[in-house]
């Protein structure tokens, strides 16, 4: 995908790309945007948190917070190692260790609570271990900080259809601003007011390989929220082994594996 304010920064996976001794030597809070996901480097997007390179709106250094904050706790590492906290539970979370991942964004919550407003993987976690009320509570709190995040509306409204069945999720439906890229609007729009999943995988078919990703993976997701279970295996599987979905480290094609994983969906 092109470098945008909506790419999907990475899981650094060896130390040439995690530059530590900068995230270790300062102290950061790095609040990138549900559009701003993590993926490989070489994608070509942004990389992991701790990179601290400009490109999301909520990719921030905050050494005036950050300094008052270890003035308050006697200078202590937490903060540093809640970042790490939360890297560990992402590289679980690609492994299919859903479990083990929220333990890991707890832990950095713990360490650092400023963490807990910024945590949408966490959501996402909670979402697979069907804990959806505090899947779609951690999703609010992005939104509150992120009023322009598409997909954390849509996950919130993923968590809440599943409390409270779909129409009254779509009463509570976050709305947020318009998203660049035209593929999440259409989700979004048919999220937010109903429409035909059909309609969006068939309007993106021709498109770039992240286009015809994520807009089987989103139909396939509208399905599940309304329960029918056939057609968002059909269009999360048909995600899962697009080419996007097979060869991107986007974290989104990792969470469409461990969706099928969980579903003991098995390619045909």
């Amino acid at each position: 995908m092109e470098l945008t304010l909506h790419c999907k920064p990475s899981i650094p996976n060896s130390a040439a790309q995690f530059p530590c001794s900068s995230v270790l030597s300062t102290s950061y809070i790095v609040y990138p945007s549900f559009g701003a996901r993590f993926s490989n480097v070489n994608d070509p997007k942004v990389s992991m948190l701790p990179t601290l390179v400009q490109v999301s709106r909520r990719q921030l250094l905050l050494p005036s917070v950050s300094g008052l904050w270890d003035a308050i706790t006697g200078g202590s590492n937490s903060p540093r190692e809640a970042v790490l906290a939360i890297r560990r539970g992402m590289l679980l979370f690609r492994q299919g260790d859903v479990l083990g991942s929220l333990v890991e964004f707890d832990k950095a919550i713990e360490l650092d609570p400023r963490q807990k407003a910024y945590l949408w993987q966490r959501g996402l976690s909670l979402y697979y271990l069907d804990r959806f009320e505090e899947g779609a509570e951690q999703f609010r709190l992005d939104v509150a900080q992120n009023p322009n995040d598409t997909e954390e509306s849509i996950w919130c409204f993923l968590c809440e259809a599943q409390l409270y069945g779909v129409d009254e999720a779509r009463r509570k439906f976050l709305e947020v601003g318009r998203d660049p890229r035209p593929f999440m609007r259409e989700a979004y729009n048919m999220f937010k007011d109903g429409g035909d999943p059909e309609k969006l995988v068939a309007a993106f078919s021709a498109g770039r390989d992240n286009e015809v990703f994520y807009s089987s993976l989103y139909a396939g997701l509208y399905y599940e929220s309304q329960n029918e279970s056939d057609a968002a295996k059909h269009h999360i599987v048909a995600a899962c082994q697009s080419p996007y979905g097979a060869r991107s480290d986007d974290y989104m094609a990792s969470l469409a594996k461990v969706h099928c994983l969980c579903r003991n969906w098995l390619p045909a």
